[in-house]
């Protein structure tokens, strides 16, 4: 009978012991740098998952209201000074984070869903899988097609996942506590190679459909340089690479006039120097360089190639051995060609402007034949102090004054202090020089490069007054705007001068007062309700007649200046 009691209190305490089991704590990880768009969505995505424990977003410098949008959603924000890249923004949400699983996810992801998330942590939750990276539905990228896979498929051939870039992964803290996080945009593929060579279980989930936004073939070049040197230092880490026949010197050789060809294509495009046709003779003359080189050694190769697969012993093992041996060369020619079909390809030109943004103007300018129009290439633009004596001037390229859609002879207003916009000095096409007040309020230093494309995002809320253009020469007119970093809903303003057009605007309007001003003084203020009948008024001086006529719908990256922000119009009729 005793036994039987002690089966008893042995199968209790049994499945005591399995039903207490901790079940493990889950923390989510989103790296973000300028995702005000998308993070919140990701964020709710997340949360609705119930057994999910934390969600860190770590702002990665973001210049935007990313941090602001990934709070309101409920995420705990974690903000880096400046930007560090991909990896150190996921190194800091480990460090913090606390989760036995830790899902890493990128922050501008479009319309995820807590389905696709669930999906990639169900299989650690469930036993089956220390590591889980996902595959989706989309075309094929890239960085992933022209570098990663056939880098991969020579140092580590029996990785055979279809997307080892996808840069959603999974993983329990026990193996991630074990590896080193890259920094930059090769922690992906490090993370599939740490866990491939350390016999982590590895699983490719399929979440079905997902859309990123699309890079930049600037920002696409970082992420492939990136990834190739973690490959590489991965292979030369783990004992991947050899060179161990007499073709090893012909064959680093080659691979060097190749890297020379791309290096000087890169230099022509993405170099920057002084005069810049400069920079256009020294890229051909690398190119011309590479081409003699990798002719020179690719010859030899071939030769000594067709002997080795003509010997009369084993074809098998000589085809084998070709391959092993000429894959880098292959490799580096597809790169380089890939690198230049990418380039060329991805060029989009539409409305007169290029949709690549290289670091320097070397990329030559022509006209179709019977077309008046251009490439119009904007940006870097390096940052200087203001001369002496311009206290109250900010030196600005065309370039970047197109891209704020403002002109000379416009003023901006930065901490009450006003600015007037002013031409560049010669051979300064790319300087902007900005007195140390206004500096300061923009957060800009001495030396600091800005991209194009980031401009609008140091301007952002900047209050200006910019001069209209207009088809009259008996008066002026001045329109009072704020700077906004994104396009929105607008409106268009319609000006007349005594019932004849002269002119249009177009800004962002909301329902709110708005102050018009006549030769120096405030002729009146208007009361602007989008819901109202109302959208004329008039202004009067002596014989002419101003209308001001609220248009049509558009798109603006401007917004008028109500009330307590500025003024709307300034008018200048002479008498």
């Amino acid at each position: 009978m005793s036994w039987i009691i002690l089966l008893f209190v042995f199968i209790i305490a049994s499945v005591k012991t399995r039903t207490s089991k901790k079940p493990m704590t889950v923390s989510v990880i989103l790296p973000a740098y300028n995702e005000e768009e998308t993070v919140g969505s990701v964020v709710k995505a997340v949360k609705s998952l119930n057994y999910v424990d934390e969600i860190i977003v770590v702002n990665d410098g973001s210049l935007d209201a990313t941090e602001r949008m990934a709070k309101e959603a409920g995420a705990t924000v974690i903000s880096h000074t400046k930007n560090r890249g991909k990896g150190a923004a996921i190194k800091t949400g480990f460090k913090n984070s606390k989760g036995d699983v830790v899902v890493f996810l990128d922050a501008d992801l479009q319309k995820l869903t807590s389905k696709q998330v669930d999906k990639m942590i169900q299989p650690i939750l469930k036993g089956e899988a220390d590591v889980t990276k996902t595959k989706f539905k989309r075309e094929a990228g890239r960085v992933t097609e022209l570098t990663a896979k056939p880098l991969l498929s020579f140092f580590f051939p029996e990785i055979k996942f279809e997307q080892p870039l996808s840069g959603q992964f999974a993983a329990k803290r026990s193996f991630l506590n074990n590896i080193e996080l890259e920094d930059d945009y090769g922690v992906d593929v490090g993370i599939v190679l740490d866990a491939d060579v350390m016999g982590a279980r590895v699983k490719e989930v399929d979440i079905g459909n997902i859309n990123h936004a699309m890079s930049s073939l600037y920002e696409l070049n970082i992420v492939a340089t990136e990834v190739v040197r973690t490959i590489v230092d991965r292979a030369n880490s783990y004992g991947r690479i050899t060179m161990i026949d007499t073709l090893g010197r012909s064959i680093r050789m080659g691979v060097l006039g190749l890297s020379l060809i791309t290096l000087g294509f890169f230099f022509i495009f993405f170099i920057r120097i002084r005069p810049s046709y400069m920079a256009l003779y020294i890229g051909l003359a690398i190119i011309i360089i590479g081409l003699v080189i990798a002719a020179y050694y690719i010859i030899k190769i071939l030769r000594a190639s067709i002997k080795t697969i003509l010997r009369p012993d084993d074809k098998s093992r000589n085809l084998k051995s070709f391959f092993y041996m000429h894959s880098p060369l292959v490799v580096s020619a597809i790169i380089m060609f890939a690198v230049l079909f990418t380039m060329l390809g991805s060029v989009h030109v539409s409305e007169g402007q290029i949709s690549i943004e290289p670091s320097a103007k070397n990329v030559i300018l022509w006209k179709q034949p019977g077309e008046n129009q251009t490439i119009d290439i904007r940006g870097p633009y390096s940052i200087d102090s203001a001369l002496e004596n311009e206290t109250s001037i900010v030196r600005i390229p065309q370039d970047a004054l197109n891209t704020l859609e403002l002109n000379y002879g416009d003023s901006v207003i930065i901490n009450k202090e006003r600015y007037t916009l002013n031409e560049t000095l010669p051979m300064e096409d790319s300087t902007m020089r900005i007195p140390f007040d206004a500096r300061t309020v923009l957060g800009l230093n001495v030396g600091d490069v800005i991209r194009d494309s980031d401009l609008r995002n140091y301007f952002k809320d900047i209050y200006a007054e910019k001069k209209l253009s207009l088809t009259t020469a008996n008066m002026t007119a001045t329109e009072g705007i704020l700077l906004k970093n994104t396009a929105s809903d607008a409106k268009i303003i319609n000006l007349y001068l005594n019932n004849e057009s002269i002119g249009s605007t177009t800004g962002i309007l909301k329902d709110g007062t708005y102050r018009i001003y006549v030769n120096g003084y405030l002729y009146k203020t208007i009361q602007v309700d989008q819901e109202s009948s109302q959208n004329t008024y008039y202004v009067t001086k002596g014989d002419d007649i101003i209308k001001i006529e609220i248009g049509g719908d558009a798109k603006s990256s401007a917004e008028f200046a109500t009330s307590d922000q500025g003024i709307l119009f300034y008018f200048n009729i002479p008498s």
